[in-house]
């Protein structure tokens, strides 16, 4: 019946019984008359209609509305229900007395229960009504009681049995509620409805201990079970209600609580002994996982008199039963629960947290706190157990004491560990700190611990280390001898010399060697110094400028020095097979004086006694690895790498030959010693200074994989800090101020076998043909056939494939021209990649995209040449433009890029510079370098020769072949085709 809200109306609650669900309350409005009486027009409110009577609803109402609605058959149904059935059929099954599922009902029943007992302490000062059988929600009225009533449990034993029953008080009397039709209307906890009246308790009763009352008198509990029901049931009952018993005794008892750690393997971790599992109230065991083997468990209980109590129990009194020859005492024990707690907090203070009565750590973590707060436990009382177990481990002060002093060319190390009584070598931890194995066995046979922070602070001093009973460390790790010291981790003894030596900042000025034709610019002469400093102290180190800052100068610069203070033996420098021409130009430009032999080709000859008539061996990884058996016998002064990435492998067979090689000094040079992964890093630092970082196991273990794959930032810096004293590495951006416009580099480029063949087959021929014509018909009449051949020569120095598309080889040029490419890349530098032709482009372009190195491009066929130059100058992922010399020569502004490849220089270098100026215009930063690529034994070196020989082919009036050409006499055509 509707309840219109324009007239009064009243919000009431009223009680019912489901035939599944038990008692439940339901909300209704109902209509009120003039004389403020409720009617029989009412109808039932939910959370879906509230709103329309919200003018008479306060928030306890809809709180309570909300609550009714959850109990409801339909929304216990709609949460309950997994299977599509009926709602019929759902409790029909459900609680089928046979067949029901029982621990559904006892989930439902704890999930109406709970909102029952909210429900019923929300009605205070609410109308409430028990629902007639009619369904009328107002058939009576019923009350709250204003107080909570007691419950005295009473206990009386006789010679045959005892008889339990409880009393109940409300302000002091009596209330009989017993054979009165009285109900538990919720009992988790009890709320009895008695005499219209709904009741509630102290202390939280459970209303399964009343409900066999309502209708009961007593119990009786028979003798040869008394034991058994005393344990489980009355024990519970004494400690958390009040009893009265007669023929047994409650004695009630307070002690200072005595604080208990004790420790066990959390895989034998067993449950701590307290008295309420006494009661058969255990909680779940925890089984530990075999993962857990490795972690202690604490467990805090209190010692009370007698009596073991766990924290993880929150209750203020705990009761063990005692039998006695004629009786029973219960021991009502007063834990004092503020002493627990301050325990608990002054352990968390000192990094142990004690939650639900225990604590697991790392099994290295916990014998750390415990030795390192033994004295702070024993000053709050606090003792430590160990459990049972087939290991007894030590508990006590633990230390470590490490000396290292200087000796000619080694750090000794020595030292003692103490456990309690007991005093270690400290070379005795060395496996254990290598493998990480946690437990050392002591003389006495218990198990100490090793301190968690020693693997740490020891681990790279054990790593690096050498020698079985004694140990010595070289002395190329200075920089982890000065941590330990500054750690206050080992006492150090050393020179003064090298006391300097530790800051890196014993570099001395060395003038530059007599011999030296050139001059060095600041930045270089300190690398040169640099390079004298780690050679003094017998390190090797790594050159790494940017490319184009001049480690070739640097380093001949250092090898003319070694030849004019009597190194007694030669050099070997090994680098690509490309580069070898372009040491050998710089060598004669910068150290004419250095005796040189160019150990490469097919019939070298492999007597290394040749060796003494020289300063400097120039050969190539291929050949080191083909004759490396050959070049171990002869023990060099330095051996050299450039390009010392590719040893990056170390299990090649390149870099395995590498290491055999024999020498008094190693030094590497390269712009990216890190190409693709750390391990990369462990190759060249461990050819030059071998043991520095650690076996490869090792490295991978503690360097490459948290830094690659957890990037761990600590492991990074570590790694830094060890190899920081032996890597000097300028960038252009470091050393601008000292730095030209422009700098101009030449790069020979050697052919192929096979491209070399090609190039003699056609060279011969057309110098046959065209000396030919001069002879016969004069200089004039072979210009035609001269520019053909030329042409053709300039291709395939190139790359063959330009001029015959069967060629499957390689060319020498564009393998240097890619190596330059991806180191200027990787340096994150950009690119301006020039060629007259646009087929040698194409080539470029494959490789690049082979490579997946990104690229912009531009030739006369380019429509859209300015979204190029500005994806080219804005996209920090764009390094590379390649260009056609005609296309983009002129009008182009191109100030991202700081490097300039001339691929196929020719005539006219006015042209050249016109590109180079591409980059190097108004709003260009940086210092521009270029690099002409130039193949040698070919036409194109030979074109270099004539101009400098004829330097007025140069002017801007000679734009053509044509041109140049007429003005060649038969002395150059023939030096041309030589």
């Amino acid at each position: 019946m509707k309840v219109f809200t324009t007239q009064p109306f009243q919000v009431i609650y009223s009680l019912f019984e489901h035939e599944y669900l038990g008692y439940l309350f339901e909300s209704f409005v109902v209509q009120v008359n003039s004389k403020k009486q409720l009617t029989l027009q009412h109808q039932n409110i939910s959370s879906k209609n509230a709103e329309e009577f919200a003018a008479r609803l306060d928030e306890v109402d809809f709180k309570l509305i909300e609550l009714m609605d959850q109990i409801q058959q339909d929304a216990v149904f709609k949460k309950f229900a997994v299977k599509k059935t009926t709602l019929a059929d759902f409790f029909f099954k459900t609680y089928d007395p046979a067949k029901g599922d029982k621990l559904l009902q006892e989930t439902i029943d704890h999930y109406v229960q709970a909102r029952m007992s909210k429900i019923l302490d929300l009605l205070q000062h609410k109308m409430v009504f028990i629902m007639g059988k009619d369904g009328e929600p107002t058939w009576k009225q019923v009350q709250m009681a204003t107080e909570k009533a007691t419950v005295l449990f009473h206990f009386r034993r006789n010679d045959d049995n005892t008889h339990y029953f409880p009393t109940i008080k409300y302000k002091g009397e009596k209330l009989e509620f017993q054979y009165q039709n009285a109900v538990l209307v919720c009992k988790e906890p009890a709320w009895l409805l008695l005499n219209d009246v709904f009741y509630s308790f102290e202390k939280q009763v459970d209303g399964k201990k009343l409900q066999p009352f309502l209708n009961k008198k007593f119990i009786v509990v028979p003798r040869n079970v008394e034991e058994s029901y005393y344990r489980k049931f009355v024990a519970p009952l004494v400690e958390q209600f009040d009893v009265y018993a007669k023929g047994f005794e409650i004695q009630s008892e307070r002690y200072v609580p005595q604080p208990q750690l004790q420790i066990s393997e959390l895989a034998v971790a067993e449950p701590a002994p307290v008295l309420f599992s006494a009661h058969g109230e255990e909680e779940e065991e925890e089984y530990p996982q075999p993962s857990d083997a490795d972690k202690i468990v604490f467990q805090l209980h209190f010692q009370y008199g007698d009596y073991t109590v766990g924290t993880q129990e929150t209750r203020q009194i705990s009761v063990n039963v005692e039998k006695t020859p004629d009786s029973y005492i219960f021991h009502r024990v007063h834990r004092d629960l503020e002493q627990e707690k301050t325990v608990m907090r002054e352990l968390a203070s000192r990094g142990l947290e004690i939650r639900n009565g225990k604590a697991v750590l790392d099994k290295s973590k916990a014998f750390s706190w415990l030795n390192a707060h033994a004295s702070a436990l024993e000053e709050l009382g606090l003792t430590v157990k160990q459990s049972q177990s087939d290991k007894n481990y030590f508990i006590g002060e633990t230390s470590v004491s490490v000396g290292i002093n200087e000796t000619n060319d080694w750090f000794d190390i020595y030292g003692t560990v103490r456990f309690g009584p007991y005093e270690i070598p400290f070379i005795k931890l060395r496996n254990h700190i290598l493998t990480k194995r946690r437990e050392y066995k002591l003389p006495n046979g218990q198990i100490a611990i090793i301190p968690e922070e020693w693997f740490t602070q020891y681990l790279e001093l054990f790593a690096f280390s050498e020698g079985d009973d004694e140990l010595k460390l070289h002395k190329h790790h200075l920089s982890l001898v000065s941590d330990l010291q500054n750690g206050n981790l080992a006492t150090v003894t050393m020179s003064r010399k090298l006391e300097k030596l530790r800051e890196f900042e014993a570099v001395e000025d060395k003038p530059l060697p007599s011999g030296f034709k050139g001059e060095l610019r600041p930045y270089q002469k300190a690398g040169y110094n640099w390079l004298h400093f780690v050679q003094e102290f017998h390190f090797g180190g790594c050159l790494a400028d940017d490319m184009g800052l001049g480690k070739t100068v640097q380093t001949l610069a250092m090898l003319q020095h070694r030849k004019e203070h009597g190194a007694q033996s030669a050099s070997l420098l090994v680098m690509p097979t490309s580069l070898i021409y372009n040491w050998l130009a710089e060598a004669q430009k910068f150290t004419p004086q250095l005796r040189i032999l160019t150990y490469t080709g097919t019939y070298r000859n492999k007597n290394v006694s040749q060796f003494k008539h020289y300063d400097l061996i120039l050969t190539s990884y291929g050949i080191v690895r083909l004759d490396h058996e050959i070049l171990q016998k002869y023990v060099f002064d330095y051996v050299i790498l450039d390009e010392s990435q590719a040893i990056k492998n170390p299990n090649s067979n390149t870099s395995v030959s590498i290491r055999e090689l024999k020498s008094k000094h190693r030094l590497i040079l390269t712009g990216t010693p890190v190409e693709n992964s750390t391990l990369d890093l462990w190759s060249q630092m461990s050819f030059i200074n071998p043991g520095l970082l650690g076996t490869q196991n090792f490295f991978k273990k503690e360097f490459l994989r948290p830094i690659e794959k957890l990037k761990d930032e600590h492991k990074t810096r570590r790694l830094h800090a060890l190899i920081k004293p032996f890597i000097l590495r300028r960038h252009k951006s470091q050393v601008a101020t000292e730095l030209p416009e422009k700098i101009e580099h030449v790069t020979y480029c050697k052919m192929t076998e096979e491209q070399e063949h090609a190039y003699e087959e056609t060279k011969s021929y057309y110098r046959n043909k065209i000396l030919k014509t001069i002879e016969e018909q004069g200089t004039g009449k072979s210009q035609f056939m001269l520019l053909q051949g030329l042409m053709k020569l300039r291709q395939i120095a190139n790359h063959p494939l330009m001029a015959d598309p069967t060629y499957e080889a390689e060319s020498g040029k564009l393998g240097e021209v890619l190596r330059l490419t991806k180191n200027v890349v990787s340096e994150g530098h950009k690119v301006l990649i020039f060629s007259q032709f646009v087929k040698h482009l194409d080539l470029v372009r494959a490789a690049l995209d082979e490579r997946k190195i990104k690229y912009a491009y531009l030739d006369g066929s380019t429509k859209d040449r300015q979204a190029q130059v500005n994806s080219f100058q804005n996209d920090p992922n764009l390094p590379v433009f390649l260009i056609s010399l005609k296309a983009g020569g002129v009008g182009l502004n191109l100030t991202a890029a700081d490097y300039v490849f001339i691929l196929d220089p020719w005539w006219n270098p006015a042209v050249e510079a016109q590109a180079v100026d591409r980059a190097h215009r108004i709003g260009q930063q940086n210092t521009v370098f270029t690099y002409k690529f130039i193949t040698k034994n070919s036409v194109e070196e030979k074109i270099l020769a004539l101009q400098d020989k004829k330097i007025q082919l140069v002017s801007d009036l000679i734009s053509t072949d044509e041109a140049v050409i007429k003005r060649l006499t038969k002395e150059d055509i023939e030096s041309l085709l030589s």
